[in-house]
């Protein structure tokens, strides 16, 4: 029998979308440790897809399909998944999709919903599977605790106006100065605003709506504290308009 092994970080976060929702989605986290038959089963919770019919396709940053998840009992963290990247369920999802506005809702007290024995709920206390296992809990807990820690920590090491160089995984290094430091609206934790020295952001210091710093077009970005160094880096001399 093939064994397999994760070989990258314990966890990946990727987006999850589905073939009744179409570009529709949600970002997740996921332990690379476990297998894609246990993540078919995470998926049908999030998808409301059959584990024993979904076919589970990954798309890289480019929206490129890279594989497709097929060994029950392969782990998610063999396969080539890293960050940002797309998952996308396909299954028979007709019956969700439907307008079902005009069908009779079966409700059901929360008493009488806890003894039964057939539920989504019923197995996941049974297997003591996700907020149902009080360890695995504890641990996410006190990860995701060390994780704030560390963020802040690093962005206790720059301060507005410092010179810096980022270096996303993946990216090339970018020169930039810090504009802005701490948390936001578009997403949890600690975040580094930044003016490139260059034209290689996303954004002009705001985004959806709201402004934490100012800057030229595609010239902001926001990356986490661990991604920058601080230090002695200056602008270097960019002749966009050099002729050949």
């Amino acid at each position: 029998m093939t064994s397999y092994s994760v070989i990258t970080s314990d966890f990946v976060n990727v987006s999850i979308t589905n073939s009744a929702q179409g570009s529709c989605c949600v970002e997740r986290r996921f332990q690379k440790g476990i297998t894609v038959d246990e993540f078919k089963g995470k998926l049908e919770l999030l998808t409301g897809g059959n584990p024993t019919t979904m076919i589970i396709e990954v798309y890289d940053k480019n929206d490129k399909l890279v594989c497709k998840l097929e060994e029950g009992q392969r782990l998610l963290g063999s396969y080539p998944i890293d960050d940002g990247m797309r998952i996308h369920v396909i299954d028979n999802f007709s019956s969700t999709a439907e307008d079902l506005n005009d069908v009779k809702k079966f409700e059901i007290s929360e008493e009488e919903y806890a003894k039964k024995t057939d539920t989504v709920k019923a197995f996941l206390e049974k297997n003591k599977l996700g907020k149902y296992n009080e360890e695995e809990m504890k641990k996410k807990m006190e990860e995701k605790k060390r994780e704030e820690e560390a963020e802040e920590h690093s962005a206790s090491l720059c301060k507005v106006g410092d010179r810096c160089e980022v270096f996303v995984p993946n990216q090339p290094k970018r020169r930039a100065t810090i504009l802005y430091i701490g948390k936001t609206e578009f997403k949890e934790g600690w975040w580094i605003g930044v003016k490139y020295d260059e034209p290689l952001g996303k954004n002009d210091g705001s985004v959806s709506g709201k402004r934490y710093f100012e800057c030229p077009p595609k010239y902001g970005g926001f990356v986490k504290p661990t991604y920058v160094k601080v230090g002695d880096f200056p602008e270097e001399d960019f002749d966009l308009n050099e002729e050949l």
